[in-house]
């Protein structure tokens, strides 16, 4: 890996089966290149799901190319960040079976960045309607996925990450 172009990030499974468990790995493993072993945990949101978090460290792009492995499957819920770089935006993905793949920019602290010319077309499409305004920002800012993800990130709250790092 080339320092400069280098990143990192979290990938965060809220809610798998047991039985996609090695599968999700494969694609993690197969996108970074090296060895990846979530420390699955049980999702107390639902029961029959297992939970998982790994670190990540990788070309910068990695996170969409997580993203990309990881989205579609069923009962997938999962959430991926990329940090920031010299040379990049960072970024987070989530992902709900319902709702499918969310992409936002982010900033140094993780906070979704909307591009100004996105604001411009939600006064625009508003057409100054105030709830219409709020619900066009709800969506460029992502609420939805955050709604119904908030009770898998708070059950997985104190959970251990396992960080990783290329090796060679």
């Amino acid at each position: 890996m080339n320092n400069k172009h280098t990143t990192r990030g979290v990938i965060f499974i809220h809610s798998v089966t047991p039985a996609v468990q090695p599968h999700v790995e494969w694609a993690v493993t197969s996108v970074l290149g090296y060895p990846v072993h979530f420390e699955w945990t049980k999702q107390p949101a639902l029961p029959q799901m297992n939970r998982g978090e790994v670190s990540w460290a990788g070309e910068v792009g990695t996170g969409a190319m997580l993203a990309s492995a990881l989205g579609g499957w069923e009962h997938l819920r999962f959430e991926i960040t990329e940090e920031p770089t010299q040379i990049s935006d960072g970024g987070r993905w989530s992902h709900t079976p319902g709702l499918g793949i969310f992409y936002a920019q982010t900033d140094q602290l993780g906070n979704v960045v909307v591009p100004e010319n996105r604001i411009r077309a939600v006064i625009e499409n508003s057409a100054g309607d105030p709830d219409e305004l709020r619900r066009l920002l709800d969506l460029a800012l992502g609420q939805a996925w955050d709604d119904e993800l908030e009770v898998f990130r708070y059950a997985g709250a104190g959970a251990p990450v396992r960080w990783l790092h290329r090796v060679g």
